[in-house]
């Protein structure tokens, strides 16, 4: 048996994960589509700081220097977060919520914790558990 006849893309651990991400973000959108997944993260890490700069945010959320910007300014252009210069260093963006970006956290979180647990519905608790300690041990 060659190589390629033992290759299985269905097998493949990337294949399967990015299926159940598609099927995670199909869940997300559908109970939250005022907003992305990068975008909601990035609001409730801000949150749960209470202020980061731009470049903190992004290896928090592990979003690159392009992403965490693109996301920020969105969620700037939205009235959800606000950007002023660290004093000192007026290059360096420090980023806090807005109260609106506050509400609409307190107003999602609900959703976003239903998004995980439709996405982990088909496993019982114990492999629910046993999974996220695996995925952890991955990155």
């Amino acid at each position: 048996m060659t190589a390629r006849n033992t290759y299985l893309l269905e097998r493949q651990v990337g294949f399967i994960m990015r299926r159940v991400m598609q099927r995670h973000i199909a869940i997300f959108s559908s109970l939250i589509p005022e907003m992305t997944p990068t975008q909601f993260a990035a609001l409730a890490k801000l949150c749960e700081l209470g202020q980061a700069s731009q470049n903190e945010l992004g290896r928090l959320t592990a979003m690159d220097v392009a992403t965490i910007k693109g996301v920020v300014d969105r969620l700037r252009a939205r009235g959800l977060v606000e950007a002023s210069p660290l004093v000192g260093d007026r290059r360096r963006l420090m980023l806090t919520p807005t109260e609106a970006g506050r509400d609409l956290h307190d107003e999602l979180v609900t959703k976003a914790s239903e998004v995980t647990r439709r996405t982990l519905a088909p496993l019982d608790k114990q492999e629910r558990d046993r999974l996220i300690k695996l995925l952890d041990r991955l990155v």
